[in-house]
């Protein structure tokens, strides 16, 4: 991206909504993907609980920690300029009480330097996010899929597909809006649904799988460049095959090294004749050889 871009900052985010302009935002674990990000021009990144699965390797956000996203926030913060950074907050981190949630959304702010945090769902979330908001911590919401509770949603799967749903879902982000969450998080909804409740809501939100009517867009990193293996959700598009030219790139250095083509000599350092004719002759000096026996005992 061309030319200098000013920090994107909350009241920002109201003005892209207010005018039409469509908010940019991917995920980031690592000082690489944030400066990919940053010079991408996007608008928000979120150091995502996702991290769990695709940079720490396990099988759903639930095992991560606090400290492995704190860890990771660092780095992103590094490569960041630009874009709103946002923390996510693991599992365990908030849900207990108001004092717990705050604290930990403290540490992440302090630590990381990120400029907002982020939590899921509805009920007991609502008064959590509250108390981070009253403590003067931006807060962005969540409703819909919320991984963090995919199993006591039936698995990954799309929610608010009965009214009975669609209308707790709205209640939901009704009520995170009203505790002073600055945006909310659609994650797989049905288009229908977002777009009915969105129209209803001031502030900005963010779908993933939930349709073109929200007022931005978010992918993990790894989906959308196409580095995650294995099969991809439907609401994603893959951008690039980044996971297949890594293969292929790592094959054919592997190929080139086994057939010893690398290195050549391009790829070397060069020394002076006279040098090297120097050392050899220091290298080949009786007394020097028979340094390379040792007389030595194992310690007791």
């Amino acid at each position: 991206m061309s030319g200098e871009r000013k920090p994107v900052t909350l009241p920002r985010l109201t003005e892209m909504k207010e005018a039409g302009d469509p908010i940019v935002m991917v995920t980031a674990y690592d000082f690489p993907s944030a400066t990919v990000a940053e010079q991408a021009g996007v608008d928000i990144v979120l150091v995502g609980d996702t991290a769990a699965v695709t940079i720490l390797g396990y099988e759903g956000t639930e095992p991560v920690s606090m400290d492995e996203l704190v860890m990771l926030g660092k780095a992103v913060r590094r490569g960041l300029k630009t874009p709103l950074m946002i923390g996510d907050m693991p599992m365990g981190s908030y849900e207990a009480t108001n004092e717990l949630a705050i604290q930990s959304a403290q540490r992440l702010v302090k630590e990381t330097g990120c400029n907002a945090v982020k939590l899921e769902g509805g009920g007991t979330s609502v008064d959590r996010a509250r108390a981070i908001v009253r403590a003067g911590i931006p807060v962005m919401g969540h409703v819909g899929l919320t991984p963090q509770s995919a199993n006591a949603l039936g698995g990954y799967r799309t929610q608010g597909k009965t009214a009975a749903a669609a209308a707790k879902l709205a209640e939901e982000a009704l009520a995170l809006q009203s505790v002073g969450c600055f945006a909310i998080v659609f994650e797989a909804v049905p288009a229908a649904v977002t777009e009915a409740v969105v129209s209803r809501l001031e502030v900005p939100t963010i779908g993933i799988g939930a349709g073109p009517a929200t007022a931005g867009q978010v992918l993990v990193f790894h989906d959308l460049l196409g580095i995650t293996a294995g099969r991809l959700a439907k609401f994603v598009k893959p951008y690039e095959d980044i996971r297949g030219r890594m293969i292929a790139g790592v094959a054919a250095y592997a190929e080139e090294v086994r057939a010893g083509t690398f290195p050549g000599p391009e790829h070397v350092y060069s020394i002076d004749p006279s040098e090297i004719a120097e050392l050899n002759d220091y290298l080949d000096q009786e007394s020097l050889a028979s340094q390379s026996t040792w007389d030595w005992e194992p310690l007791p």
